[in-house]
């Protein structure tokens, strides 16, 4: 069987690792000169199913409008970018309704946990030389409304066997005791043991080089120019350089580039950029540095070790396909991790921080889209937001498994397109 999978980020390369297991002759297609070079390359670099809830919760719009025109707002809307998000936004704001909400968050919280039970068996194949870590994650807040709000919305979680532990101020610093300076400030966290974290830059080179050895074609540095499509069939891959590839089944798993793709077939996918943004921090010099990955729900920030690196995300912002650094955003990741971390200013030197963006493939209800679709041989694997790294295992394998008809071991019907019909 000859797949083609176009996109050699986390979902792409995850999909053909689990297509060529099954045995299937595989070329990805990506216009990066490597792979993991756009979404996946310096993400937040946590895989935590306990972040599964998905961003339209209850209230969204209420908070969307608070923070118009803040430049340092968690979830910023770009006026350019609007026009273009009318009926995404709409579709959005549908599925904030708590029963879909609730409904949603089980769709990813099933996915995200069995995603992370399939991670031993890729570290088993490729090694876990990405900064891999498996020190669970600590949410933090800064009162404790918050703290209860988020324990009673994670009995949930535990019920879908995703564990926490509710921590006090002193507890969280006993988890992280970099945290000590602002102790005095913490009502207290949530403990996710099962959460872990690592490189997604780095996982992909080391998954796509054990593809290849294994068989799997690359074709980078090799832009899409036309899907092509007679009646209810895909046909075929025609790219920039002039080859044309055919296919008995064809993967657009090009993140947000996937909604554009597939519209060449006459597919709605209902999945729009949200610009996500990320410094890098060296923190070789700083002995007391952070150990576990920790989010701060007050700052809408996260801090991620990598090694002897601190990744540091934070905020959201709808800007179309636009991968501009804008000062402000990137100016406000600096501010948070002080805030969060005071001890490390003698240590931060600006010059040698690595600042970048990405695009983030927003799904309208908040899960991703995967499987079949209406056109026969088109499969998609997008939409997972800023869950694609802890979902990309268990997404690769599911889409692998329905097109070799393997059984897969979630019911995609819940995932597929038709979904938003």
């Amino acid at each position: 069987m000859r797949i083609v999978v176009i996109g050699a980020g986390l979902l792409g390369l995850t999909t053909a690792w689990f297509l060529r297991r099954h045995g299937g002759e595989v070329l990805v297609i990506d216009r990066a000169p490597g792979p993991g070079r756009e979404t996946s390359f310096a993400n937040g670099g946590m895989l935590h199913a306990s972040q599964a809830n998905p961003w339209n919760e209850p209230g969204v719009l209420r908070h969307a409008l608070q923070m118009l025109g803040k430049e340092d707002a968690a979830l910023l809307f770009r006026l350019r970018a609007l026009p273009g998000m009318l009926g995404w936004g709409l579709r959005f704001l549908h599925h904030s309704h708590p029963s879909r909400y609730v409904r949603n968050f089980e769709k990813n919280a099933q996915l995200a946990r069995y995603s992370l039970s399939l991670m031993h068996e890729l570290r088993t194949a490729i090694g876990a030389d990405y900064d891999h870590a498996a020190r669970g994650t600590l949410k933090l807040f800064r009162d404790r409304a918050g703290v209860d709000a988020a324990a009673r919305l994670c009995e949930r979680l535990a019920a879908w066997d995703i564990p926490f532990e509710i921590v006090d101020g002193a507890g969280a610093v006993r988890l992280e005791s970099a945290l000590a300076p602002i102790a005095e400030r913490l009502a207290g966290g949530l403990y996710f043991p099962a959460d872990e974290s690592g490189d997604a830059y780095r996982f992909c080179e080391l998954l796509a080089a054990a593809a290849a050895a294994e068989g799997v074609r690359f074709a980078y540095g090799t832009t899409v120019k036309r899907l092509l499509r007679s009646a209810d069939c895909m046909l075929g891959v025609s790219t920039a350089d002039g080859a044309y590839h055919e296919a008995d089944a064809f993967v657009l798993a090009a993140g947000s580039y996937s909604a554009p793709l597939a519209r060449q077939l006459g597919l709605d996918v209902p999945v729009r950029p949200a610009k996500g943004y990320s410094i890098t921090v060296p923190g070789a010099a700083w002995e007391g540095r952070p150990r576990m990955p920790v989010i701060d729900d007050f700052l809408h920030a996260a801090v991620c070790p990598l090694g002897d690196r601190l990744r540091v995300a934070g905020t959201a912002e709808f800007a179309g396909f636009d991968l501009a650094l804008t000062p402000s955003r990137i100016a406000n990741l600096f501010t948070l991790l002080k805030q969060l971390y005071p001890a490390i200013a003698p240590h931060l030197d600006p010059t040698h921080v690595e600042a970048w963006a990405g695009l983030r493939p927003m799904s309208a209800d908040g899960v991703g889209i995967m499987g079949e679709t209406s056109v026969r041989k088109c499969f998609l694997n997008t939409g997972h937001g800023p869950l694609g790294w802890t979902m990309a295992a268990g997404a690769g394998k599911l889409v692998a498994d329905a097109i070799v008809g393997s059984g897969p071991a979630l019911d995609l019907a819940a995932y597929r397109l038709a979904r938003f019909r």
